[in-house]
């Protein structure tokens, strides 16, 4: 079935005439990952989410799909572990998403180091180790200062001693959610955005079995009755706890992080690049290249505001702006130079001060440990242990590190997965990169309650190697496979440059998208390739906003932001067109539209 806004109304009708296996609470990239598995699965599979998917948290990240090497400052050796090889199933099953982009990271001889050369080289040599690079093109290397400053020349030089290169990959966090959440709609989940969980369902013996909802595009409420329902809604987690009158008690800390956007005229970076605040406070900063811009992050503090829209404050632009013109002295880059920016909370768990990429505790490693497992790597990296040496050395770290003592509850680092004596399932925290685990664990012990209290048995499919939407290529010969689909693009009147940007964008369904030029009204004031986009984005992508296109189902409000202002208008108007606007509500998307071009425009600090 294609996402669409005739979907949505039959998902809100058949939500109500039946009792689902499992309903799913939040459309961000968690509860998409479950949707996905649990639909495939078989299960008659529901999904509501309040704004639209992925626009709480999960379009608001790093946009990396990270391999988490700054724990291996601390040998967290096995939340690398974890991280890498998820990263890897992430670009087996969304082949056309994560894109391989080494990272550059320079090392400073200044107080708080995160790293030393020396410790950085074991910790990359040890990173391909458990990403299983080591040994080919993909490996890191160590820089000397004079080649760090080859390559990126407007690098600061005081203190700076050596670098690293180590792999990396970009990511599109958004179209990540949506590609997950399309395949779950394929495979016959019910699925609606902008409809809020406004209440919990119980039955007589104080059992959780469903939700009062409520349809905030004409405000209506309805009961959606399911077997199980899952709470995967990141930040708002303890706010569905707490339907409940019985007061859950809280196990959310999130915390804001903030990224700003320059064109790469006011800094030119040639590649990824990360490195220490030089503030002192354990933080790390990227700087990162993207479609003619250049953007850098993140913050990392924490947040008791309004969960649905953190704002970029003075402070944070401060902080920023502070330390990357102390990297790239020569840059100077002023609140006027920023053209876009967001703010996003992670959703971490209470007790557990590990973030995707500032946490960890200040727990130390005795320096017997730490010398063994430095003497360990040394001889396994000259053929002189085995890896189950090097093994054997990281299980005997004495002390504490970021993520060694979790909640056993956890299925993946820094997730929780809680059954609350109501009944309610909450998976919570985790990280972007291990969406997918997360889910498996979440879905297993969905399973065993769906079996052991309803008698209803279900075979999970290998999520590790299921395609989400688009993702129906060889991961394996993804460039090759991306450009054969952009010359369809070509032969339908697309430039190449179109044709790839959307082959890339949209991966195995992008013939689809081309199938639309039949329909293109030519003398049309979007061009033919944001046409349809827009179409394809309303038909099956279940785009309702102008907002929900030019930020979430593209990256144009981002990193596309000199071409926004001419695209208003029309694509306002195309919208009202297709989903026969009355002027009021034409007005009213008009509106929220420029009030996100301002919010992201900084325009209430300029």
């Amino acid at each position: 079935m294609k996402l669409s806004f005739e979907s949505r109304r039959q998902s809100i009708s058949k939500m109500q005439e039946q009792i689902l296996d499992l309903l799913i609470i939040g459309g961000g990239i968690t509860g998409a990952g479950v949707a996905l598995q649990a639909a495939a699965s078989g299960l008659q599979t529901g999904l509501i989410e309040m704004q639209d998917f992925a626009e709480g948290t999960s379009s608001r990240s790093t946009k990396l799909v990270h391999g988490g090497l700054r724990y291996l400052k601390q040998f967290d050796v096995e939340v690398v572990s974890d991280t890498v090889s998820e990263r890897a199933v992430v670009q087996q099953i969304a082949p056309h998403i994560p894109k391989a982009d080494p990272m550059l990271l320079p090392v400073y001889d200044e107080p708080g180091a995160t790293f030393s050369q020396f410790r950085l080289k074991v910790a990359m040599d040890l990173y391909d180790l458990l990403a299983g690079v080591n040994n080919t093109p993909l490996a890191n290397k160590m820089l000397t200062k004079a080649e760090v400053l080859e390559r990126e020349p407007d690098l600061s030089p005081e203190g700076l001693v050596a670098g690293g290169v180590y792999l990396d990959y970009r990511n599109n966090d958004a179209r990540l959610v949506i590609e997950n959440i399309k395949r779950a709609s394929q495979d016959g989940a019910f699925i609606a955005s902008r409809v809020k969980a406004v209440g919990l369902l119980f039955d007589d013996e104080g059992q959780v079995i469903g939700v009062e909802a409520k349809d905030l595009l004409n405000d209506t409420t309805f009961e959606i009755k399911a077997r199980v329902v899952i709470n995967t809604t990141g930040p708002w987690s303890d706010t569905i706890r707490q339907l409940d009158d019985q007061h859950q008690t809280a196990i959310m800390r999130p915390t804001k992080g903030v990224h700003l956007v320059v064109d790469e005229s006011v800094i030119k970076v040639s590649q990824p690049t990360y490195f220490d605040s030089g503030e002192g406070d354990g933080r790390m900063i990227f700087v990162l290249p993207r479609e003619n811009k250049t953007y850098f992050g993140t913050t990392d503090t924490d947040y008791n505001g309004d969960l649905a829209h953190p704002r970029v404050t003075q402070e944070d632009v401060d902080y920023l702006l502070r330390i990357v013109n102390r990297r790239y002295p020569k840059a100077n880059v002023t609140l006027s130079d920023i053209e876009s920016s967001w703010a996003g909370l992670r959703p971490l768990i209470s007790g557990n001060a590990a973030s995707d990429y500032n946490g960890g505790n200040s727990g130390k490693v005795s320096d017997e440990s730490f010398n063994h497992l430095i003497d360990t790597v040394k001889a396994y990296l000259d053929g002189e242990a085995n890896r189950a040496a090097v093994e054997s050395a990281v299980g005997s770290l004495e002390g504490s590190v970021s993520e060694k003592t979790l909640d056993p509850s956890a299925v993946s680092r820094g997730s929780s997965l809680e059954l609350d004596p109501n009944g309610l399932l909450t998976l919570a925290g985790g990280k972007i990169t291990d969406y997918r685990k997360m889910a498996e664990g979440a879905l297993l012990k969905i399973l065993d309650i769906l079996s052991e209290q309803h008698q209803l048995h279900f075979r999970m499919i290998n999520s590790k190697t299921y395609p989400v939407s688009g993702g129906e290529f060889n991961p394996a010969n993804v460039d090759e496979e991306l450009e054969t689909l952009a010359e369809l693009g070509v032969r339908r009147g697309l430039s190449r440059e179109d044709a790839r940007y959307l082959a890339n964008l949209y991966g195995s369904n992008v013939p689809k998208v081309f199938n639309l030029t039949n329909k293109y009204p030519f003398g049309h004031k979007l061009s033919l390739k944001d046409w349809i986009s827009l179409q394809y984005s309303m038909e099956e992508e279940l785009a309702l906003t102008p907002v929900d296109y030019l930020l979430r189902r593209t990256n144009y409000i981002l990193f596309m932001r000199e071409q926004v202002d001419q695209m208003v208008d029309p694509v306002l108007q195309t919208m009202r067109e297709y989903y026969d606007w009355d002027e009021a509500t034409t007005q009213k998307y008009h509106d929220e539209l420029i009030a996100t071009l301002n919010e992201n425009d900084l325009k209430h600090l300029k």
